[in-house]
């Protein structure tokens, strides 16, 4: 039993940054229907965001990750100015392509930059461990750090979709933009705005993840961000709820997976999971059957 609270604990560490990159997947599809491939590397730039203002300004945790949050929201939006928009009344394949190109463009431009080596996160989160019941279960307090971070994060974005005027603009062009339009509302305004939030989650989980595996390189972002898209689809795409859900769901279940001696299959066992999901209910667990008149 201790033990698998102990993955319980861990799971959700690592569940939190995957529900931080789902929220990102699942607020731009919410919004104008594209998934935003190059999310995992935005988050990986937050991780290098982090590690330059840590190793170089040598600023602390929280000024870290607030600073490479902005930076990676004003990245958000420029992704979207200059790649996404030009394409956003195309079909839908061409939105793919350009996301997968944006995507290319950025490992292969952090890997010219900053060279494709292994760099090492500074110490900035505190490693001190609490044992209970003689040891047999420990609490690391890095993830105490991130889940608090992740929790406070996602009560952040809550608050701002549901009580903010950019929020109610959010939700009305995720349910009919040309109504919202005609109701007044700056879509192309509403959009940025989006891809700002989800894009400064991402930083968020890219210093999150730096500060915990104290290791970040160029192509660190690839499998988190299909991680997290998983997540996304699990939770059921579009709804935020859901994504929170489906990161967490997924990360633990990893971890479990993990400690039965299946560490080897886990990325296997979180896509057996999204296929049964996509046969069972194929707009994820939270979503919501969508009925279209003809």
């Amino acid at each position: 039993m201790n033990q698998i609270i102990q993955q319980l604990i861990n799971g959700l560490s690592l569940g939190s940054i995957y529900a931080l990159l789902a929220l990102g997947y699942t607020m731009v599809y919410g919004i104008i229907k594209l998934i935003n491939f190059a999310h995992g590397e935005v988050y990986m730039i937050g991780a290098y965001a982090g590690y330059a203002l840590t190793t170089f300004l040598h600023l602390g945790f929280f000024p870290s990750l607030i600073i490479s949050m902005i930076a990676c929201g004003l990245l958000g939006v420029i992704i979207e100015k200059i790649a996404y928009k030009p394409v956003r009344n195309s079909t839908r394949i061409a939105a793919l392509i350009t996301a997968i190109s944006v995507s290319l463009f950025l490992q292969y431009g952090m890997m010219y930059f900053v060279s494709p080596a292994t760099r090492t996160f500074p110490n900035v989160l505190p490693s001190k461990q609490i044992s209970f019941f003689e040891g047999s279960l420990i609490l690391d307090m890095r993830n105490v750090y991130i889940i608090l971070t992740t929790v406070a994060l996602m009560l952040l974005l809550q608050y701002v979709i549901h009580k903010t005027k950019v929020g109610k603009a959010m939700r009305a062009v995720s349910i009919d933009s040309d109504a919202a339009k005609l109701m007044g509302i700056d879509i192309n305004k509403t959009i940025s705005y989006t891809f700002a939030l989800g894009s400064a989650l991402a930083g968020a989980a890219g210093v999150l993840v730096g500060a915990y595996y104290n290791s970040i390189n160029p192509l660190m972002g690839v499998t988190p961000g299909l991680k997290a898209f998983v997540a996304a689809v699990i939770g059921g795409i579009g709804v935020i709820p859901g994504a929170m859900f489906g990161g967490m769901f997924l990360g633990m279940t990893e971890t479990i997976v993990s400690s039965l001696g299946g560490s080897l299959y886990k990325d296997a066992v979180s896509f057996a999971i999204l296929i049964i999901v996509l046969l069972i209910k194929p707009n994820g667990l939270l979503g919501i059957d969508e009925k279209e008149k003809v």
